[in-house]
Parts: C-alpha cells; sequence; structure tokens
C-alpha cells in the first residue's frame, strides 16, 4: 500500500472479527517496525507486552476494566481483538543513556529534558504499529489504562515499576465498526493548525537569546 494511502485509512477500530486471529509474521513485522521508531541519544527505553492467548486477553481486560461495570459497546467491541500490545516507557533507559561521556548529564537530572522523551518515544513507536496494521490490512486502536487500574495491570503480568504503561494497542481484522461520535468534530484545516514563520497574532519581538543544548532524537 502507498505510504499516503496507510495515512489517510488509519483510523481507530473498536470491533474486530474474533475469529480471525493475526498471523504471526504479521505480529513480528508490527513489533518489528515499532523498534524503528526514532529515540533520544538511540536509547530505546521501551518494551512491549505482547497479549494473544484467549487467556492472556482475558487477564488484561479483567485487570484494567472497573470491577462490577457493565460492558459497554466499546468495551464489547475491543474485547473481541485477537491481538493486543502494550507499549511501555523506561525513563531509566534515557538517564543513564545520557549520563554516558558522550551526553555527561551524569547527574540524571530530569530537569534537563523538556518533555518526558521516554514516553514521547513509546508513543512514537505506537504509531509505528498502528500504521502497520494498516498497511497489512488490519485494522487497530491505541487506548488508555485507567490509572487506578495500573497497581492491578502491573501485579497481573509481574510489570516492574521501572516500566510504565503509555497505553494499549489492539489489533485484528475489522468487523462492522461504530464510527466514534467526536468524528462529528471534523478535522481541523492546515490553516487552524499551522503557523508559518511565526505565530500568527504574536507581537514581533527582538532577537532569540542563547539556551541550552537541544535534545537531539536519533536513529
Amino acid at each position: 500500500m502507498e505510504f499516503a494511502d496507510v495515512v489517510r485509512r488509519r483510523r481507530m477500530v473498536r470491533n474486530y472479527d474474533p475469529d480471525r486471529p493475526v498471523p504471526a509474521e504479521v505480529v513480528e513485522r508490527i513489533l518489528r517496525h515499532a523498534t524503528h521508531a526514532p529515540s533520544a541519544g538511540f536509547a530505546q527505553g521501551w518494551a512491549f507486552l505482547v497479549l494473544e492467548t484467549p487467556a492472556e486477553r482475558e487477564l488484561f481486560w479483567s485487570a484494567t476494566s472497573p470491577a462490577g461495570a457493565a460492558p459497554s459497546r466499546w468495551l464489547a467491541g475491543m474485547r473481541s481483538a485477537p491481538l493486543l500490545v502494550v507499549p511501555l516507557s523506561h525513563k531509566a533507559a534515557y538517564l543513564d543513556r545520557y549520563a554516558e561521556a558522550d551526553k555527561g548529564w551524569t547527574d540524571r537530572d530530569e530537569a534537563r529534558w523538556p518533555v518526558p522523551y521516554w514516553h514521547v518515544d513509546t508513543g512514537m513507536a505506537a504509531l509505528l504499529m498502528l500504521l502497520t496494521a494498516v498497511d497489512e490490512g488490519l485494522g487497530a486502536c491505541f487506548f488508555g489504562i485507567p490509572p487506578q487500574r495500573l497497581g492491578a495491570f502491573r501485579e497481573a503480568f509481574g510489570v516492574p515499576e521501572a516500566y510504565t504503561p503509555i497505553g494499549a494497542v489492539s489489533v485484528g481484522y475489522r468487523a462492522p465498526d461504530h464510527r466514534s461520535a467526536s468524528l462529528r468534530r471534523g478535522r481541523r484545516s492546515l490553516g487552524e493548525v499551522v503557523h508559518r514563520g511565526r505565530w500568527a497574532g504574536a507581537p514581533e519581538t527582538g532577537g532569540v537569546s542563547a539556551g541550552a543544548p537541544v535534545l537531539a532524537t536519533d536513529g
């Protein structure tokens, strides 16, 4: 599939054919492509928990769903996904990497980071999973794990405290699905989101003062 078509066709799919598992070679490509995401200092501070068997998936939904709550249409559709991947970020990998000799931040001070790149980079890995799924003729959805259920999730799968789940990705062959009501908001135009040269309407200022070195994303 042409890349432009992959981007245009990507959408969050919330219902899957439960009788069509994702082929093993496709799962491998989804995971391998995720490892090609960029990362600061090529730290690659991510991990992926892959859940394929019915027992593994049931444990995930039991651990992350509110106890006693009736399943919503969203949850009923999502539970039909034959593949779940949980991308986890590893902050220590970045602090360790930037304490090495070529970076030199031996104080490991998180204040040096303008944003938590460990989460950003893992999010980019998740996006590559979504795009690969489309390219393979599959549907996928990125969704969050409720914060009050993170402890139960960690306990269920033995996830170390050093790793933070940034969400989860469901993957499978698309079944009849409902479109999110949020899509009625429409996609914002380039004119609304793009600011060329400087922010539209901002007052003119003098020069730009020198600041801290820019963090580079590698890989």
